[in-house]
This record gives structure tokens, sequence and C-alpha cells, in this order.
């Protein structure tokens, strides 16, 4: 097993992110590794009823789940014990965007949630999947269990 050095958790803020939480804070434990934690705010564009070209949520909105996505990725950081300077809120792709923060922080391990979908929801693809296949490190990917 490789030592990981630096381990990324990705957060949803879902009922089920504690999990995840416990299985980073675990390994960070047996590697004595540093723990950071990110969440992505998705752009979901909109459209108007008559299917107008599609516009994302306006600059206000924007600011107002930025900041409670930092609000929340704050009060899980301080139950870890991990700095601010190593919890990153941004707006973007979790798909992407996850995986840019690793690049840019040389994280070596992202930890994040796997709700298991099938059928067409796993044809469209998942945020776990998608950071998988697109990360220079290791991923683990923690299957979530009904809490």
């Amino acid at each position: 097993m490789a030592h990981y050095h630096h381990i990324l958790i990705a957060a949803d803020f879902s009922e089920n992110n504690e999990q995840v939480l416990e299985q980073a804070a675990m390994l960070a434990r047996e590697h004595n590794a540093q723990l950071s934690i990110c969440h992505i705010v998705e752009d979901y564009p909109l459209t108007d009823f008559a299917y107008e070209p599609m516009i994302s949520i306006d600059s206000e909105m924007r600011e107002m789940l930025l900041e409670s996505g930092k609000k929340q990725i704050a009060a899980l950081a301080d139950k870890l014990n991990i700095a601010e300077a190593q919890q990153w809120v941004e707006f973007g792709n979790p798909r992407h965007d996850i995986v840019k923060i690793a690049n840019e922080h040389q994280v070596d391990l992202i930890v994040l949630g796997s709700h298991g979908r099938h059928g067409w929801k796993l044809l469209l693809g998942s945020t776990a999947n998608a950071v998988l296949h697109h990360s220079e490190c290791d991923v683990l990917a923690i299957r979530l269990k009904k809490v």
C-alpha cells in the first residue's frame, strides 16, 4: 500500500458525508498525512420557459452559495482540525475541479463518497467515476450506506 502524505476530502454535504470524513481521518492518522477538504458548488445552468439559451446562476446567488459552502466546510474542518489554509470552496464542476484542486496542492489521495448508482444514473456518470478516471493520484471512493 502506498504511503500518503496529503489527503483531500471531497465533501458533498450529503447525509452520508460523515462516512467519508471518518475514513479520511483514519487514513490521515495511519499515514501521518496532511488532511485537506474541498467542496465544489456546482454551476447549474438555468433555462427560461421558452428554452432559450442556458444562463448560469447570477452573481448574487453565486456569492450566497459560496458563503454557505465556506461555512459548512469550516464546520467540518473544525471537527477534523483542518487549518483554514487547507479548505477550498469553489464554484464550478465537481468532476473537473476536485482533480484540479488535487493537482494544484500535490494531493496523493482523494477521498470521496460513491452512491453506487446503477442503470441510467450510472450511464450519465458520477462525480466519483469522473474523478477516478481523470485524477493523477489515488482515489478512494467510499461506498455510502444509507444512514
